[in-house]
């Protein structure tokens, strides 16, 4: 069986299935064996790719119009037919540049391959990059990782103000850019240093 999915970037109307919808009728698409999304490729949340993806059957074949409209990027659109193909269902682009790929033929399945072997190649140039700049960083005194919202000059300070009655946590909290969580963890309410407060000054 020959199953269309379409999508378009907008939810408001002021974008129109049409154009898909004719090219996968015209594939031989039949008018119940469509699924249409209207949100952004790169959202998570399509439910009527999900509806798609489940409803498909061992032998059935995944119509799209272009490549865009199927994956969020290269990385996505890979393993969403690395899945396909492992239940024995095949994909088809009608145009744009994957429109070579037909993982029901040999060249279709030869053309995704290179496809994968780009979405590998991306992969491994992301870590190439990330180890590279978390080795420049550590040569030049810096480590990796969110920076620490408490640092030991407002510990001193938090030490101190907590240790005066008169002192407003909501207020010292807004001085130091920390919540109270934060606040607390690292100093107790009567100004002792805490356990995670002990950490950072060793740093």
């Amino acid at each position: 069986m020959l199953v269309g999915y379409m999508r378009v970037s907008k939810a408001d109307g002021s974008q129109s299935t049409d154009l898909q919808r004719d090219a996968l009728l015209v594939a031989g698409v039949e008018a119940n064996d469509f699924y249409e999304d209207h949100a952004s490729g790169k959202k998570d949340d399509r439910p009527q790719l999900v509806a798609c993806l489940k409803a498909l059957r061992k032998g059935d074949t995944l119509l799209v119009w272009k490549l865009d409209r199927l994956g969020r990027d290269l990385r996505h659109l890979v393993n969403t037919v690395h899945d396909l193909t492992d239940r024995g269902i095949g994909l088809k682009v009608l145009t744009g540049e994957g429109a070579a790929i037909d993982t029901t033929t040999a060249s279709g399945k030869l053309v995704f391959g290179i496809f994968a072997a780009l979405a590998e190649f991306e992969r491994a140039l992301i870590s190439e990059r990330t180890v590279a700049g978390l080795a420049a960083a550590r040569a030049r005194g810096r480590t990796g990782g969110r920076p620490f919202k408490m640092t030991p000059a407002k510990i001193r300070l938090a030490m101190a103000a907590m240790g005066q009655k008169e002192t407003i946590v909501g207020d010292l909290c807004k001085e130091l850019g920390i919540t109270r969580q934060t606040l607390y963890r690292h100093v107790s309410p009567s100004g002792e240093l805490r356990p995670d407060g002990a950490k950072l000054f060793s740093r």
